[in-house]
């Protein structure tokens, strides 16, 4: 067992708890031992829902293993179904309840409840938060959807949007709008808003599209086995993938692709001057598989970008990015140890990073600038505004979100090496304002460089200041590969310092 002070997935419970909370009319018995009890804190701070989760736990504590757990499991459950009138209910364990083998899914069948009980068997200490999901979706759509008459026009349904999904909300927005502009009707969206009764209602679309094949392919397929319903493989992520998907669409439906580009931004900028300041810019990309695969293509065949190395954090889609990573010509990273993420990451040394909430904090440590493009993320990455993955404006979103970091990083840089300027330095004021000094140089001479030698040793080679200042004038996307170069470069020959002459001396070298 490994202590983590982050984690890419919860446990699958906690994905169980998405579906749920996306849903309505769905309710949630969760047995589980007091401090496990985290949902409100999950939905409510982070997505800023408007509402409670939909989650009722048993919250048993110590003094009460002695006893019966059953009777408490049973009563919560009563108690729900009375208090909520849900249409439905799912019933489980937590990951530490699971240790108890109360069996829930049993227990609920036994009480003869007059709604439909779906049992959820997680098991937590094997699999993780996304397959959660999945597989609550699947079991809710296994239980409630039948086959029933298709509806007179062509629809669809939206499979997989979750609570705490990454811009899910936005997206369903966006892609309803391209499948209306094509002719098609969404029948029903699953799991976010949807009822029950909506569930039950699935088999009257004549196709279904899987928006996140991580929380919605297992359902997907059933569906496709059960009901007939084919679904669609391209997930609309970028300019590119957009058109094929709506290509895909039009195969389904024998209708003619659709699409209004002129709101698109992304391919004029890539093809004009100004953005040749990002051609080639080294990246590295790491989340969920979904959205990296995505970002893979818009990184290289629509930015100009090179893509250095890239992974996932769910071995479910573990095949799919590696086979990825050999058309790339790089190592896919399969992990869900953000300290071997950030090892990686320092060894490639790229010019930017593309990932979750975990990546952002380490591209902080490291200098490297890092634009977010998947789950997990923070509160931050829910805004108010539209702002979708998919579709047209997704393109223009994504580029938005990509360009910035490296434009305003390279502004960054040029006010720190201009910081000894008379117009930058730290104590001249704004010029309209007249500021301290009428915009005239520092009134305090700066200090002498310190020898600050002692405290910047990194393995046996000593930064001295004057040394460690120049290297701050390095721009910050290759600093740290600069700092590795030199330190190589002064163990090799048994310098054991390293000065201004040091640093040049090793730039030359690494130059042939």
């Amino acid at each position: 067992m490994k202590l983590s002070v982050w984690t890419y997935e919860g446990p699958p419970h906690v994905g169980a708890m998405r579906v749920a909370t996306a849903m309505k009319g769905l309710h949630y018995v969760l047995h589980a031992p007091q401090g496990d009890t985290y949902a409100d804190l999950l939905f409510t701070m982070i997505e800023r829902r408007d509402r409670r989760p939909p989650v009722t736990y048993t919250t048993f504590q110590a003094r009460d293993l002695g006893a019966d757990t059953a009777n408490l499991f049973k009563t919560a459950c009563h108690d729900a179904v009375e208090r909520f009138d849900p249409q439905a209910i799912i019933v489980g364990a937590s990951c530490t309840a699971e240790l108890i083998q109360d069996d829930p899914g049993g227990m609920a069948e036994t009480m003869g409840l007059d709604i439909p009980v779906i049992p959820l068997e997680l098991p937590s200490y094997q699999r993780k938060e996304n397959f959660g999901a999945d597989e609550a979706l699947f079991q809710i759509v296994r239980t409630l959807a039948k086959p029933i008459a298709r509806t007179e026009r062509i629809t669809c349904n939206l499979i997989g949007p979750t609570a705490l999904g990454f811009r899910h909300r936005d997206d369903i927005t966006e892609l309803t709008g391209l499948l209306m502009e094509m002719g098609v009707g969404v029948n029903v969206v699953a799991p976010y808003d949807a009822t029950p009764a909506d569930i039950a209602r699935l088999g009257a679309a004549h196709f279904n599209v899987l928006m996140y094949p991580e929380t919605g392919e297992a359902a997907c397929r059933w569906m496709e086995r059960e009901l007939g319903q084919p679904f669609t493989k391209v997930v609309p992520i970028g300019v590119g993938a957009t058109r094929d998907f709506l290509r895909e669409v039009a195969e389904m439906t024998g209708l003619a692709p659709q699409i209004d580009e002129t709101r698109l931004r992304l391919p004029w900028y890539s093809a004009s001057v100004d953005s040749t300041y990002l051609t080639g810019k080294r990246v590295f990309l790491f989340g969920d598989g979904t959205h990296v695969a995505a970002a893979a293509r818009i990184a290289r065949d629509e930015m100009g970008f090179e893509v250095v190395g890239l992974g996932c954090y769910n071995r479910e889609q573990a095949r799919m990015i590696r086979a990825l990573a050999k058309d790339y010509g790089v190592e896919a990273l399969i992990t869900d140890d953000y300290l071997e993420v950030e090892a990686r990451i320092e060894a490639l040394a790229p010019e930017m990073i593309l990932g979750t909430q975990m990546e952002r904090h380490i591209g902080k440590r490291l200098g490297i600038p890092c634009a977010v493009i998947s789950a997990p993320v923070h509160v931050q990455d829910f805004p108010a505004r539209y702002s979708p993955q998919m579709g047209i404006e997704g393109a223009n979103v994504i580029f938005d979100t990509w360009v910035h970091p490296l434009v305003m990083g390279l502004e960054e840089h040029l006010l720190h090496m201009f910081r000894e300027d008379f117009e930058f330095h730290d104590d001249a004021g704004a010029s309209h304002h007249s500021g301290v000094g009428g915009g005239s140089a520092p009134a305090s001479v700066p200090e002498a460089p310190r020898d600050i030698s002692g405290s910047m040793e990194t393995g046996t080679v000593i930064w001295l200041a004057d040394a460690e200042t120049e290297l701050k004038r390095v721009p910050f996307f290759v600093r740290g590969k600069a700092r590795r170069n030199t330190e190589a470069y002064a163990a090799e020959r048994g310098v054991s310092e390293i000065s201004v002459d040091t640093l040049y001396e090793a730039k030359a070298h690494f130059a042939r």
